[in-house]
């Protein structure tokens, strides 16, 4: 498996999400956020207690250029032009709805979709 960073705005929902499940499968993974928040959105680590992950004691940090050039693949989800490109690295991009502000039917949606990309993977 690959060293994957994923990368989303504020690193509280997302990018969490996607992290754990890549680490349950037994790859290397980190996130960040373009703006982090202060912690885990409590909607997202209710959500992802239903799955047997408990996110509530991770915290959100800042995207930097050493977890770019750590990873073998960068997944950014929403962060758009703040998302630094680095020549050499491969990228993809997750057009998937934040879930900050959404009611707990949608971040369990966002959730299962992440859950089927991260598998792909």
């Amino acid at each position: 498996m690959r060293r994957v960073l994923f990368v989303c705005v504020q690193n509280a929902g997302r990018s969490q999400m996607a992290q754990a499940y890549y680490e349950r499968l037994g790859g290397e993974a980190r996130s960040a956020g373009t703006k982090p928040a202060e912690r885990v959105h409590p909607p997202v680590a209710e959500a992802m207690r239903e799955h047997g992950f408990e996110l509530v004691d991770r915290r959100p940090k800042a995207l930097e250029r050493a977890d770019v050039d750590w990873a073998e693949l960068v997944v950014t989800m929403g962060c758009g032009d703040e998302c630094p490109v680095i020549r050499g690295k491969e990228y993809v991009d997750w057009n998937l709805d934040d879930p900050s502000e959404a009611d707990p039917e949608t971040v369990r949606r966002i959730r299962d979709e992440i859950e089927r990309r991260v598998a792909e993977l």
